[in-house]
């Protein structure tokens, strides 16, 4: 195994780059991934990995998984201490990283499945966490509409490898998807905190249905409610509102109950 020791190296500083930035992730068509799960479960998921960089550390203690992500990457090095301060974005590294390229998700939306659709979404940590509860509870799959990057280092890591393999559609006008999907037959229905709206609990949420979460602060648009069914979540005490992974997470629990 090759070794790099300089953190000038150029496949580092493009690492570095693609870690730090969501337009250099985007005009290279490549994300960052730092952590033993989060690579491994690249690799077995079929993620294309350009190259994978491991301390000395990590190839003694882990020597399996090494070798099963070199197995899969194009390219794979052995790092220096210097070298991985330089890539690690977490305070305990463990001293996996991996480039890897951005694949095309599929696009085609089941009429008869469910899914959660997120306007607006900006809180990476959220994104993350919405997308491993929507894998864990078996929703079909995502879309995603002016959302933070899904492929930055915090929503990766919120997500814990959900987001590779989850099902995400993304779109520049949730409007005209929900329009679509409604002409072919699906329950729109949209989260609000006002208690006026249909408690969800009660929703019939059999057959196809697509449920939106709005944004941290503004919630959903005025233009994406007026497609949808308004629903609340019932709440006591003193509270307005919920978190945004939070109130996805209960979502989705009536959705598949």
């Amino acid at each position: 195994m090759l070794r790099i020791d300089s953190a000038s190296n150029d496949r580092i500083k493009l690492a570095v780059k693609i870690a730090s930035s969501a337009k250099h992730r985007k005009k290279e068509g490549l994300f960052f991934l730092e952590g033993l799960r989060l690579c491994r479960d690249a690799a077995l998921t079929g993620v294309e990995i350009e190259a994978a960089f491991f301390t000395e550390k990590a190839i003694e203690r882990n020597n399996q998984d090494v070798l099963l992500i070199c197995e899969k990457a194009g390219a794979y090095f052995e790092i220096s201490d210097s070298v991985e301060a330089k890539l690690a974005q977490t305070e305990t590294s463990q001293g996996f990283f991996c480039l890897c390229r951005m694949k095309k998700q599929n696009s085609e939306i089941n009429p008869s499945g469910k899914y959660i659709a997120l306007e607006n979404i900006q809180d990476p940590s959220n994104l993350g966490a919405i997308a491993r509860t929507a894998e864990a509870l078996g929703i079909d799959g995502a879309i995603l509409c002016g959302c933070c990057d899904r492929f930055s280092p915090k929503s990766q890591r919120a997500a814990m490898g959900s987001l590779l393999r989850l099902s995400i559609t993304e779109c520049d006008n949730l409007c005209e998807v929900l329009e679509q999907l409604r002409k072919k037959g699906m329950k729109l229905y949209a989260t609000t905190p006002e208690s006026k709206a249909e408690k969800i609990t009660e929703c019939d949420m059999s057959g196809g249905v697509v449920a939106v979460i709005g944004n941290e602060g503004n919630g959903v648009t005025e233009k994406v409610f007026s497609l949808c069914e308004k629903v609340t979540i019932p709440m006591l005490g003193r509270a307005e509102s919920l978190n945004a992974s939070m109130a996805a997470a209960i979502t989705m629990w009536e959705m598949m109950r």
